[in-house]
């Protein structure tokens, strides 16, 4: 054509074309037909150049039909190989987990647990598996031992500060039962784990704004579950049981807990489960437990203090605590130095009040009559019916989804 600078495009409109700048327009054959101008340039096409389109967008066409007729023959030959593939796939995934596993153990020092058929968990040095790994350049992780049984150690109360550790230790002890017996070597330096079959645990706040579940409702939800379904090898983690409610109603709430574990309670019966359990919190009262049940013992994460500075040990060591540091925790979080001065300042009013028996609490130990009344105290036919109703429930054989559906029910008669 003697065109020096003829381009070949392509768009959605019509198709294939040639582009020509103005500069040569001249030499454009007579019998393309010009489609579009634009400013430098114009666009033509060719009945030579549209027979080679259908033939590019046929081959296209060809090439899916193609590839669709190969896929579907491989599919199918695949099908008949699928018991096949799926024993391999088997096979290759026990491999991956079984090298994953050999490679923690040797990297991170990991030991050969003893699986048995006791009621006792007994760890020597026993680790975090993830937070060993993430320990800041010169950091060790602390280790520490744990005895559980149903006999003698059956329910440990863990206290401490807040930020000392009591949280990873509940975690620490889940981790190392479940690597245990899913064939794993586990974090410690010695591991005696007799059979659990259940690992329940309660750490953590979360609320269920949807269905209307506060954050202390949605736990009382999952501890009631957790109390309807232990067995005498259980684990129970517990983690600031009673913190989304009054201090006197949380504090009577996890001491029921403990004794209902312990099988102690109004209606216990010998043949209850003695679930071994881990129960943190910051509720010290709980410490007194210890003077009154052989199986519950006193264990804190130990801290020390220099110059009005907390330093965290992490080591589980025996006996209670009785402070939280909760002010301290306040300080390292940058809180505004005015607040936490106050704060201080109110923490020290409240102790010396408490001390002389003229606090806060001192006047309602004094009224004769509850503050709330109860439920079964007045004349009302939809209270009446609201109290049968409830009394007519096995909670024991609720799952959680009928206990919302009770719920609803009730909320719904009472208007509410």
């Amino acid at each position: 054509t003697a065109i020096p600078s003829l381009r070949i495009g392509y768009n959605s409109v019509f198709g294939y074309y040639f582009e020509v700048r103005n500069l040569y327009k001249d030499k454009v054959p007579a019998d393309w037909v010009r489609k579009q101008t634009l400013v430098n340039a114009e666009r033509y096409i060719t009945q030579e150049l549209k027979e080679y389109e259908e033939k590019i967008l046929g081959a296209e066409e060809k090439i899916l039909q193609l590839e669709a007729a190969i896929y579907a023959e491989l599919v199918g030959q695949i099908q008949k190989e699928i018991p096949v593939l799926q024993k391999d796939a088997d096979a290759v995934a026990r491999l991956d987990c079984l090298s994953g596993f050999a490679f923690l153990a040797r990297e991170n020092g990991y030991c050969r647990p003893e699986i048995n058929d006791s009621l006792k968990i007994e760890i020597t040095q026993g680790r975090h598996p993830v937070i060993e790994t993430m320990m800041a350049p010169g950091e060790e992780f602390v280790a520490n031992n744990l005895l559980l049984d149903n006999s003698d150690q059956q329910i440990i109360i863990l206290t401490g500060p807040n930020m000392a550790g009591k949280s990873a230790f509940l975690r620490q002890t889940a981790l190392i039962v479940l690597l245990a017996q899913t064939g794993s070597f586990v974090p410690a330096k010695a591991a005696k784990i007799g059979i659990v079959d259940k690992i329940f645990t309660r750490v953590g706040a979360s609320d269920n704004i949807s269905r209307g579940e506060s954050t202390f409702m949605v736990e009382m939800l999952e501890t009631a579950t957790i109390m309807n379904n232990l067995s005498e090898r259980s684990l129970v983690l517990l983690d600031e049981i009673g913190r989304g409610t009054s201090t006197f109603d949380g504090m009577s709430i996890a001491w029921s807990l403990v004794e209902y574990l312990h099988g102690t309670h109004a209606k216990a019966s010998a043949a209850e489960p003695h679930p071994k359990t881990l129960f943190a919190t910051h509720y010290h009262e709980l410490s007194e437990l210890e003077d009154l049940y052989k199986r519950v013992k006193n264990y804190h994460i130990s801290v020390k203090e220099v110059d009005g500075k907390v330093i965290f040990l992490r080591k589980l060591c025996k006996g209670g605590v009785a402070h939280s540091f909760g002010i301290h925790v306040a300080r390292l979080a940058g809180m505004p130095s005015n607040i936490v001065v106050g704060a201080e300042r109110k923490l020290r009013e409240l102790e010396a009040a408490r001390d002389s028996g003229q606090g806060a609490t001192a006047p309602a130990a004094k009224r004769q009559q509850p503050v709330q009344l109860s439920l079964y105290q007045l004349d009302d036919p939809l209270l009446l019916d609201i109290k049968n109703q409830l009394k007519n429930a096995d909670i024991n054989r609720m799952s959680p989804l009928d206990a919302f559906d009770l719920i609803r029910e009730l909320k719904k008669k009472a208007g509410l």
